[in-house]
């Protein structure tokens, strides 16, 4: 992974990403191979890489007794940052996740968003040279998640090396400079957003609704006339659609054009939905 970049998983649940953050922290022993992590052997030196990492679980485990100001000085103390230096350290963690507001404030006074700011600041208080993010905004609103959304930003602005999991899709167009798609615990496509869809589906798709009888038959057209489909629910989606000839179109019926996404590679690659 080079340095300075947003590198996203992009997977739905179960397809290993939370477990390639274990193992990456050294909570989960791999079963074989090596990970190297900041030059460091995670199974031999796993103690120098967790110093020169930032990790927002994605599970709340903030400290409720404590105020925003001291869950981040006791993580400004257990990463070692030198003593003369912590009080700033706290001051910009605060200032990243616009928090400055509220240090006063206990956990159990802060929104879901303000919690989910905070555990990304506290992962920063130590300025890690990366920083894992496992699926950052899950079971957050849209308006709160945009808001992080501008904080990771930020964070690749700044030149941190962010390692993100999300099952969002757009979470992955957005943020990630590079997206590695996971299923069933492997990765079956690596590239920046566009080359994957360039590479995998093209510009174009064509949706179409109707019975299933219909759709099958869409199905089968598409096939004969080399345009790969993907199905979802109620409708099917003709990919590279730019590629097809105005009668090959024709005969399939009405359509609605619209762009690809890369949604639409995850499902050609993985048949999976992500929900």
């Amino acid at each position: 992974m080079p340095r300075g970049i947003v590198l996203g998983l992009l997977g739905p649940n179960g397809a290993g990403k939370s477990t390639t953050m274990r193992m990456l922290t050294g909570q989960t022993k791999p079963t074989s191979g090596s990970i190297q992590v900041l030059g460091f052997d995670i199974r031999t030196e796993s103690k120098q890489a967790r110093a020169l990492m930032g990790v927002v679980p994605q599970i709340d485990n903030l400290d409720t007794d404590l105020t925003v100001e001291q869950n981040l000085m006791m993580f400004a103390v257990l990463y070692r940052v030198p003593r003369g230096e912590r009080h700033d350290a706290v001051e910009r963690a605060l200032g990243i996740a616009q928090l400055k507001d509220r240090r006063d404030s206990k956990v159990t006074e802060l929104s879901g968003g303000m919690k989910r700011r905070l555990l990304i600041a506290r992962g920063l208080v130590h300025t890690p040279e990366l920083v894992l993010l496992d699926e950052p905004t899950v079971g957050l609103d849209p308006q709160v998640r945009q808001e992080l959304w501008s904080l990771i930003d930020a964070l690749r602005a700044e030149g941190t090396t962010v390692l993100m999991s999300t099952h969002y899709i757009e979470e992955a167009e957005r943020l990630a400079d590079d997206v590695a798609v996971m299923s069933h615990g492997s990765i079956v496509a690596r590239g920046t957003p566009h080359d994957l869809r360039a590479q995998h589906v093209g510009e174009r798709a064509t949706e179409f609704y109707g019975p299933p009888d219909r759709l099958a038959r869409i199905e089968e057209s598409a096939k004969a006339a080399g345009l790969a489909t993907r199905r979802t629910g109620p409708s099917i989606a003709v990919l590279r659609s730019e590629d097809a000839s105005v009668d090959v179109l024709a005969d399939l019926g009405d359509g609605t054009p619209r762009a690809a996404t890369l949604e639409d590679v995850f499902v050609l690659l993985t048949g999976e939905v992500l929900e």
